[in-house]
């Protein structure tokens, strides 16, 4: 382990946040889908994504090895994506912030949103699975 790599751990871990969909993906896919899903079916688990941000995460994931994509042979070809003995490791940190965020939903409630995100919207702090 480089001395960089023990001093930054959190900042690692907290990687798989830095884009909303990525931990999402990873719950969906362990949760409703038992760690594999065709691409379509992943989709429509996920309202709210849309297709540039779904394609654009699941390579994201696929290149950092939290999932893998298998390509049949078929006409029109069946995309699959799967979670690889990487990705069930880090399936564990997202559940816990799931239990965290079930056991805590009182006090979620009652936080004050941001007036406005990055590009000027409001946001809302909204339930997801």
């Amino acid at each position: 382990m480089t001395t960089g790599a023990r001093t930054a751990p959190p900042r690692r871990a907290m990687e798989i946040f830095a884009t909303k969909w990525t931990s999402m993906i990873l719950h969906t896919l362990h949760v409703r889908h038992r760690g594999a899903a065709r691409s379509g079916t992943l989709q429509r688990s996920l309202p709210g994504v849309s297709k540039k941000m779904f394609v654009q995460t699941l390579r994201d994931m696929e290149t950092s090895g939290l999932i893998d994509r298998t390509v049949d042979s078929t006409v029109p070809p069946a995309v699959t994506y799967a979670l690889t003995p990487l990705g069930h490791r880090f399936v564990g940190l997202i559940e816990m912030v799931y239990d965290w965020d079930y056991a805590n939903a009182d006090a979620l409630d009652d936080l004050q949103p941001r007036e406005t995100t990055r590009r000027g919207r409001s946001i809302e702090l909204a339930k997801v699975i």
